[in-house]
């Protein structure tokens, strides 16, 4: 800071924080008189409202006044005066901040004058109110661009672009926001500059680039860490980026991490306020009402005591929302009222949100049997499906669907449910992370319900199937995303080992050094996900056409065989048997009941695993007991030669399904949509013969089980008949490490590992297999030029996925079944390792004479209910 220009102390706020606290401190401690005093009082107050304790800022903004007063400086008294007038709405003290503020404005000339209405400007916009924002905003700007005001100017036409975003005028904000990007760029504005990532940020979320947004938001989080500056409008920011990528829970998690460090900072209502929003949104977003409501509820109250009507009514509407969404709880003709007069108010504010507000309403109305109320609502509602970004639509195209609904018109019902699914997929193809494809679903799944709810009542079981298949394990139809040589994210896998490899040693070492790797590994985590959410999609050029023929299709490769699609409908499991060249639909019963028993019998195969000889009475009884929740009279119904298929409900995946009375003797595969049985039944094999043997750390009996396995195909057996020769390759202990491990398997006929693993519920992609060197996850065979064809995963749980979206799954199989694999034999309960190697003996021996996965594994099942086939068999 120059001692001749005490001004450059509060241009040094933003760019450099923590060297203007030290300098203002000095200032001060110099003893210099009021006017310069009064500079570094108002730096101090700056910096604790921006980024520590809002009272304390407050404190030293009064007290700069005073001292600005004393200086006889008008110029400088104002400056202060309209500095404290933002700190106290930020406080909550809305009717103090504003006043302090219009004094303000009407002392000021010149540039200070320019400024002032700036902050103003800011104010308004806190408080919604767009429209008088605008008109100090039309004064500020040019003359801050005139006078040459740089960094003011480029902050002007910044709040410009937000106020124009919350009026939906996407462009006129992108504008503006790269036009203070450019202004920033020769700058030393640091902080700005990082506004200014942050708000392109904003901007690209806006226009439904949410991979770019992400980026983004991410690159400005860096820089605002870099410079000690904690900024909570980018949580918000983060928030509405992630909500709208299907990350709902990843979003109240941040949100709620935003209001702990506000509560420690002390700092600004206001910010509370709008952070409490957004929880709600997410809590909402996450099936998670009540949360929402009382989130909702708190940050009403607190709009309402900052006279703020603008966010007050947003808030509004995620109560009704939530109280709407709640279940067991009866509509009241009160809340219609509410719904009306909410959906008004947003209208007259100018809310791009109005159109939620006639959808909850129209909803209430439908509820308490007003269709002439709700068709009025619904009609406004679905008015934004011609307009707005794709998730904005797909909303209108759902109001389209309720009213064809309400109104008996099937033929638009069902186009309207086309139309939102087409928005959804359309918006879906923008992503290049599985995780989002399969997450983004979930807004679709009321679309499917109402079209699969009428097909149902119109007894068209060959149409329902179809309709179910539509929406079903939809991210393994999109085809994988070539992973880019991105040498920064092998490198955090890399890292994520060695830390998991550590941690799993302090642990067994009881070392205090494991919190700290703890939390080394979650940081890893986020980071890799972080990445990977980055990647952007393909063009739909890409995407498996899903023509009228597929069920077709579907009945030809099935000949002779059988496939039992499950769907649950409105609480109720229905089996769509296909066959002979018919689909016919069987009721199986209540899904409440078939998701207990599948919880019952998993719980009970845990205990049983660790006993050597099952008590196989026990075994029969239980499986009797799932059969009937999950597949009903269709058991019966099977029949006895060609393929056996089953297609669960993502919810229902877990299930052991080897149990079952009527599979334990026969072969059968199980497939997360028809769909992708026939894309793996098709798969190519590749050209050679070469096999992969893989020996994990710490598994029981493995030197013997990949042994054995590697003497079956060493063997000269003349019953054998085989194309191409065998290449069989071992990687035992000390060389089954990911980097290998991945290389071996990468094109391969067939990879065996027999390794531990980990399923994570939590973060379905980092579920793992163990090796030597630490976990090889669901990232890194995403990272695969070509799947193996053919995968044989020996441990515990290893072939468990995580339901997430409306209908999709995710964990290792998932990853590989994407990227092309045909077939995986895995577990979906614990395994007992000694046991297992038989097993697996007897798998490959079937497999070396030429038999399918499941033909191999039904005769080398024996008594084992833990093992099936995955994919096609």
């Amino acid at each position: 800071m120059s001692r001749e220009d005490p001004h450059d102390l509060l241009a040094m706020v933003f760019a450099r924080p923590r060297e203007a606290l030290a300098a203002a401190r000095a200032l001060l401690a110099d003893g210099r008189g009021p006017y310069e005093s009064s500079i570094a009082r108002q730096a101090l107050g700056i910096l604790h409202r921006e980024f520590g304790d809002l009272e304390a800022a407050i404190g030293e903004l009064r007290h700069a006044v005073r001292l600005a007063r004393r200086s006889g400086s008008p110029d400088r008294e104002t400056d202060v005066l309209a500095t404290l007038g933002i700190a106290l709405l930020q406080s909550g003290r809305t009717r103090a901040g504003l006043s302090a503020l219009d004094q303000a404005a009407t002392r000021a000339d010149g540039t200070t004058r320019a400024r002032v209405l700036f902050r103003r400007a800011g104010a308004r916009w806190i408080l919604g109110r767009h429209g008088p924002a605008l008109d100090d905003l039309r004064d500020a700007v040019p003359a801050l661009l005139a006078a040459r005001d740089t960094v003011w100017a480029a902050r002007a036409l910044t709040l410009r672009g937000h106020v124009q975003l919350a009026l939906g005028a996407v462009q006129a904000a992108d504008a503006d926001f790269r036009t203070a990007q450019d202004m920033l760029g020769p700058t030393r504005q640091e902080h700005d500059s990082a506004v200014a990532v942050q708000n392109r940020g904003v901007a690209a979320f806006r226009t439904g680039d949410l991979p770019a947004a992400l980026a983004l938001l991410d690159e400005a989080e860096r820089s605002f860490h870099s410079l000690g500056t904690p900024m909570f409008d980018l949580v918000g920011d983060r928030c509405a980026v992630l909500l709208a990528a299907g990350l709902a829970r990843d979003a109240l998690e941040h949100a709620d991490g935003g209001l702990r460090l506000l509560a420690r900072l002390r700092g600004q209502a206001t910010r509370r306020a709008e952070l409490l929003l957004i929880a709600a949104r997410a809590a909402l977003q996450s099936g998670d009402p009540a949360t929402a409501g009382e989130r909702a509820g708190e940050a009403r109250r607190l709009f309402a005591r900052q006279h703020r009507a603008w966010w007050s009514e947003h808030a509004r509407l995620i109560v009704l929302q939530a109280e709407h969404a709640t279940p067991d709880v009866p509509a009241r003709r009160t809340a219609l009222g509410e719904a009306r007069r909410l959906a008004a108010r947003l209208a007259a504010l100018g809310s791009p949100e109005v159109w939620q507000a006639h959808l909850v309403a129209g909803r209430i109305a439908l509820a308490l049997g007003e269709p002439g109320v709700a068709e009025r609502h619904l009609a406004r509602a679905a008015d934004v499906r011609h307009k707005g970004p794709a998730t904005s639509r797909a909303g209108g195209w759902l109001a389209e669907a309720l009213r064809a609904e309400a109104a008996g018109e099937p033929r638009r019902l069902l186009h309207a449910c086309r139309a939102g699914l087409a928005l959804i997929e359309e918006h879906r193809l923008t992503f290049g992370s599985s995780e989002l494809h399969a997450l983004a679903t979930a807004q679709g799944a009321e679309l499917v319900t109402l079209a699969q709810r009428h097909l149902l009542r119109e007894g068209r079981p060959r149409r329902l199937l179809a309709w179910t298949e539509r929406w079903r394990a939809t991210s393994l139809a999109v085809p994988a995303v070539s992973p880019p040589e991105d040498g920064e994210l092998l490198a955090r896998l890399a890292a994520l080992r060695q830390a998991e490899h550590l941690l799993a040693q302090a642990r067994q070492d009881g070392a205090a050094s494991a919190a700290a790797l703890e939390r080394d590994r979650s940081r890893l985590e986020s980071r890799v996900r972080s990445a990977t959410l980055h990647a952007k999609g393909q063009s739909s050029g890409g995407r498996e056409r899903r023509d009228d023929d597929r069920t077709g299709r579907l009945l030809d490769a099935l000949g002779g065989g059988r496939l039992a699609e499950l769907v649950a409908v409105d609480g109720t499991l229905h089996v769509l048997l296909c066959g002979g060249g018919t689909v016919r639909r069987h009721t199986a019963g209540p899904m409440e009941r078939a998701v207990a028993e599948v919880e019952f019998a998993r719980s009970r195969l845990r205990r049983l695993a660790y006993e050597r000889d099952p008590d196989q009475g026990e075994l029969h009884d239980l499986g009797a007991r799932l059969e009937r929740a999950v597949l009903g009279p269709v058991a019966g119904l099977l029949g006895e030669e060609g393929p056996l298929v089953v297609v669960p409900p993502s919810t229902l995946h877990t299930t052991p399904w080897g149990l079952l009375p009527s599979l334990r003797r026969r072969p059968f595969t199980v497939a997360p949509s028809a769909g992708a049985w026939l894309r793996a039944r098709s798969a190519p094999r590749p050209d050679g013969g070469r096999i992969v043997l893989v020996r994990g750390p710490g598994v029981a009996h493995a030197d013997r089980e990949v042994r054995e396995i590697a003497g079956l195909y060493a063997q000269a057996d003349r019953d054998v008949r085989w194309d191409v020769p065998w290449d069989v390759s071992l990687l035992e202990a000390g060389r089954s490490t990911a980097p290998a491990v991945l290389a071996a398997i990468d094109g391969s006929l067939l990879a065996h590992l027999a390794a531990h693993g980990t399923f994570r519920a939590d973060s379905p992609l980092f579920s793992s297999l163990h090796l030597d060197d630490g976990p090889l996850t669901g990232y890194d065979l995403e990272r695969l030029r070509r799947a193996p064809h053919h995968l044989v995963l020996s441990s515990c749980d290893s072939g468990q996925m995580a339901a997430v979206g409306a209908d999709e799954l995710l964990g290792l199989a998932t990853a590989l079944l994407r990227l092309g694999t045909a077939g995986i034999v895995a577990s979906v309960v614990p395994v007992n390792d000694e046991t297992a190697v038989p097993v697996m003996l007897g798998l490959h021996d079937g497999l070396r004479r030429g038999l399918g996965l499941a033909e191999a594994l039904c005769r080398a099942r024996g008594d084992d209910v833990s093992f099936i086939a995955i994919g096609a068999g």
